[in-house]
């Protein structure tokens, strides 16, 4: 039941992320941000309420909608909102609120755990009502994106007034001409689920599904699901425990905004190459400390409990510092605007779907598995870190609607995606 109690928002999120895309591609962004917000408070308030097995469900159902639709809309928004050279910084601001979001959450657990009567978890859950409101009032003050501008109303001189006024130069004409062309394309798009099938955009289809997948893959949602439960298999108790898993919220929130500051200069391979490196040493020290250490049902003494402590606080660096924020940044950059609403949606499913999957067979995998679970997922992040060397250009400071060229000159990928001469003169015929 705890299971199937997590699991359920992934769940119904991965099914409204599909929705998420066709209002988003119809209305805006600011719509799909809206009716996120609204089922995120619903849900929480239902939480809160419930006075059975089947209203915590019901309210986790309705988070779960808004997580959908929340995560397909918001990265698309900020991308398209952020100028190319501070859009990566732009994107982990996402991540570095949810990281603070994650603290807060840990923290009404910690306390709301010590109020005596048992009722402390409708605290923890009606709570979540507070940010829902700020988002769903919020939306409704949000200037839309020039790209949906363009692409819903046609309205060129209010999509250049937005540039105008979120650049903070007057000459945007370059930009403004580039949207337009993009608009045209995308309107040429009428089954843009269907047109992402095809073999000019084979590199987004394969991004949108592998790197969500590699961030699950990644075990941080071993250490977020369930830190506390893993932090009394090695010997704490359970208020230590929570105690434990806010230290480490706060770890991640650190090196989450390190990586806000350094990643459009440092680019987006190099800190997945520094993250996966380190995640990979960090997991392996810990499986083989909790393999010669704690055995099948013992607990690790003191000093080694510290140590495994001190070797996850490293792991989430490595992790918040890269695939954490990185995961968000790069699907929500690479996407033409033709396919990019079909795209999020399809990576933002992929990463519930293994979510969903993960948190379903957690504590199956640590009882069958013991120490062996942190092998497991270290082999996943050395695959992780060679797809990356191997597969993904460098997208730093390239402008969202010209990113069409980092796949034209990558040694892989140009096989599929047509030449320059191809592309300008199908844009020129869209037009």
């Amino acid at each position: 039941m705890l299971t199937l109690f997590t699991s359920s928002l992934y769940i119904a999120g991965l099914i409204a992320s599909f929705f998420a895309s066709s209002v988003t591609r119809a209305f805006g962004r600011k719509l799909s941000i809206f009716i996120g917000g609204t089922a995120l408070f619903a849900g929480a308030a239902l939480g809160g309420a419930s006075y059975n097995i089947y209203m915590l469900l019901l309210g986790r159902v309705l988070l779960g909608v808004g997580l959908g639709f929340t995560n397909q809309s918001v990265p698309l928004y900020l991308a398209e909102m952020a100028m190319s050279k501070y859009r990566g910084a732009f994107n982990i601001g996402f991540q570095i609120f949810l990281s603070i979001g994650f603290l807060m959450a840990t923290l009404v657990n910690y306390f709301a755990v010590k109020i005596k009567g048992g009722w402390g978890w409708r605290i923890s859950l009606a709570v979540a009502a507070a940010p829902a409101a700020i988002l769903t009032i919020g939306a409704f003050f949000l200037p839309e994106t020039p790209n949906s501008l363009i692409q819903h109303g046609n309205d060129h001189e209010k999509a250049k007034k937005m540039l105008q006024r979120i650049r903070g130069v007057d000459d945007v004409q370059v930009e403004l001409d580039d949207l337009i062309q993009a608009s045209y394309a995308s309107k040429s798009v009428t089954h843009p689920f269907k047109n992402l099938l095809q073999r000019k955009y084979r590199p987004q289809l394969v991004m949108s599904i592998a790197i969500p997948f590699f961030l699950q893959a990644t075990g941080i949602n071993v250490i977020g699901f369930y830190a506390p439960v893993l932090f009394r298999t090695i010997g704490l108790g359970e208020s230590a425990s929570l105690l434990s898993a806010t230290l480490i919220s706060l770890v991640g929130l650190g090196s989450t905004i390190v990586s806000f500051l350094v990643v459009d200069r440092l680019g987006r391979r190099a800190l997945f190459h520094l993250g996966g490196i380190q995640m990979f040493v960090t997991q392996m020290l810990i499986g083989g400390i909790m393999a010669a250490k704690l055995g099948d049902h013992g607990e690790l003494s003191k000093g080694y409990g510290v140590l495994i402590f001190v070797l996850i606080c490293v792991y989430v660096v490595a992790f918040c510092l890269s695939w954490g924020p990185l995961g968000w940044v790069v699907p929500s950059e690479i996407f033409p605007l033709e396919i990019r609403s079909a795209a999020q949606s399809i990576n933002v499913a992929t990463s519930l779907f293994f979510t969903f999957v993960i948190a379903q067979g957690f504590l199956a995998m640590l009882c069958h598995m013991k120490s062996g679970i942190f092998f497991f997922f270290g082999g996943w992040v050395a695959l992780m870190t060679g797809f990356i060397y191997i597969f993904l250009p460098e997208t730093k400071n390239i402008p969202i609607e010209k990113m069409e060229k980092i796949w034209r000159e990558h040694t892989f990928w140009k096989k599929f995606v047509p030449s320059t001469q191809d592309y300008e003169k199908s844009k020129t015929e869209v037009a």
